[in-house]
């Protein structure tokens, strides 16, 4: 069965935006061997969760930056273009990106039937909502958590709705000379 991974930034604090959903103190100024551990994480994937707001920047992003092959991100844009996407909505019942297809049925199901198709992992990249659903549900199987060097003190948080306690082992973790830490984390299951 396929896995679902997350890869999220996060705040040492714990937020994946401001309050507004401001996004300026994450880190941009990535290191090799940050870009590489990314293209490693994405090699083991063949497709893209999205929530529906997310989708809508993500996937406009990743379609400009692809429309100029003079940019240094453009092998990335196409990966990212060409991965089939599953944009998660409750209002939109066909799709306007390409290779992206519309999930609008029982969340629990919808990620059972995806884990349950042959290929390889499912990667999620949010938004933040659609992210705490999946997290409250417990359907992450792996947790990529891309720690930036920076508190902000309040903001959009991913873990807030769980209510339970979730008991996670560690499995890896890497620093990276721009300042960001990657932690890896499994769900202890058993």
């Amino acid at each position: 069965m396929r896995k679902i991974k997350l890869q999220v930034q996060l705040s040492v604090d714990g937020f994946v935006a401001g309050p507004q959903g401001e996004m300026d103190w994450m880190q941009w100024n990535w290191d090799d061997q940050l870009k590489k551990n990314v293209n490693e994480l994405t090699d083991s994937i063949d497709t893209i969760l999205l929530g529906r707001k997310m989708a809508i920047g993500f996937i406009s992003h990743w379609s400009n930056v692809m429309a100029n092959p003079n940019d240094p991100d453009y092998p990335f844009a196409r990966r990212m273009v060409d991965t089939p996407k599953v944009v998660f909505s409750k209002t939109l019942n066909k799709s306007e990106w390409q290779n992206t297809v519309i999930a609008n049925g029982n969340l629990f199901d919808e990620i059972q039937k995806l884990k349950a198709q042959p290929g390889k992992d499912i990667i999620v990249y949010g938004g933040s909502g659609f992210v705490a659903s999946l997290i409250e549900k417990n359907l992450i199987d792996e947790y990529h958590l891309y720690i930036n060097p920076a508190i902000i003190g309040k903001g959009m948080t991913i873990f807030a709705d769980v209510g339970y306690i979730m008991n996670l082992k560690m499995v890896g973790s890497k620093a990276f000379d721009c300042g960001i830490v990657e932690n890896i984390y499994v769900p202890n299951r058993d």
